[in-house]
């Protein structure tokens, strides 16, 4: 959303870097998600630590060509669990002639109705796909959870309020079909990273907004989620500073902010935030210029003032997409199995 390319100063040191990964040949992380790894991450009395003086997005890059710290492997398919059943390619809306999808994944042997997570990607709501977020869906399963990650019609497709009509219809799926995965439906989570924070926070923060559900079905069950995971997502669309920004624009089928303020505000998170919202969990890193961190201060003094439940993630010297870096996931995962634990299991 930014409209500060500073990141390019960083693109002969990330080249350098890129270059040094490949010759060493094992600056990837990639391993079989296993219940015991994810049991001994959560039992850890306090999050892993991060890399030592990161103080902007070039430290990671130089730590990166060092060998100091790895990404995740994301070009290599990720293996299932066998204590994971995978249910790909679900149809859980049509409207008109597009469908949109979901893949769903569950613990073999649960015994009674689990917490569900709703996995939503990100790309600026014109790019991206949901086996982006398979990663993260294979191992929560692990740790008594029924994860879902998810497609929803993009600015090629369709223009706003599509996008959030789609993740809504999303739930009341979930909610539709609970017995025959094993779902709470009173316990459902949004979690999405960018585009999919701020879709996850729409989730959470306009549940009362009758004009943002759809027509994709389900319409006797309700959309509400009872808690928020925003990696790194935009929440207030109509400030100066991040209106004029091209992607946000195409959102909007091209138009801008003083055409169609009212469209602005609406699809902003923060128009939305009011007492009695779900709790929330924001991650942010402090060099992001896709999304400036200022974002997440705006939704965290918000929140702040109205007494609302929430935790804040700030993390110094990260950029945006923080998670791909082996370490920081880590981090996030023992943050945001704290976070729902505390949510839905006590």
């Amino acid at each position: 959303m930014s409209k500060d390319r500073r990141g390019w100063k960083y693109l002969p040191i990330l080249l350098a870097a890129l270059l040094a990964c490949f010759e060493m040949g094992g600056a990837y992380a990639q391993s079989l998600a296993s219940r015991s790894e994810e049991q001994a991450l959560f039992q850890m009395d306090a999050a892993p630590p991060l890399p030592e003086n990161i103080k902007e997005t070039a430290d990671l890059v130089v730590a990166l060509a060092m060998g100091d710290i790895t990404l995740l492997d994301l070009n290599t398919p990720i293996e299932v669990p066998e204590e994971v059943i995978e249910t790909k390619d679900i149809e859980y809306a049509k409207t008109g002639d597009t469908s949109v999808f979901m893949d769903l994944y569950q613990p073999k042997n649960a015994t009674g109705p689990l917490p569900a997570l709703v996995f939503i990607h990100g790309g600026g709501w014109e790019s991206g796909k949901r086996s982006d977020y398979k990663y993260y869906c294979v191992r929560f399963p692990l740790m008594g959870y029924v994860a879902v990650t998810i497609s929803y019609r993009m600015v090629g497709d369709a223009v706003f309020p599509a996008c959030v009509e789609d993740v809504k219809c999303a739930v009341r799926w979930l909610r539709a079909h609970a017995d025959e995965y094993g779902i709470d439906p009173n316990a459902i989570a949004a979690v999405g990273g960018s585009a999919g924070g701020h879709l996850a926070m729409m989730l959470g923060y306009s549940a009362d907004v009758p004009s943002l559900e759809g027509s994709g079905g389900n319409a006797d069950y309700s959309s509400a989620v009872q808690a928020v995971v925003d990696l790194y997502g935009p929440v207030d669309m109509t400030l100066e500073e991040v209106r004029d920004n091209k992607t946000l624009q195409r959102l909007f089928g091209g138009k801008s902010y003083d055409e169609v303020p009212e469209q602005y505000q609406l699809a902003s998170p923060l128009t939305h935030v009011k007492e009695g919202i779900p709790p929330t969990l924001i991650i942010h890193g402090t060099d992001d210029d896709t999304v400036p961190v200022a974002q997440a201060d705006l939704l965290a003094e918000r929140l702040k003032g109205l007494g609302c439940s929430y935790e804040y993630l700030r993390l110094e010297g990260y950029p945006h997409t923080l998670d791909l870096i082996d370490a920081a996931n880590r981090h996030v995962r023992w943050h945001i199995y704290h976070f729902l634990d505390k949510v839905f299991k006590k």
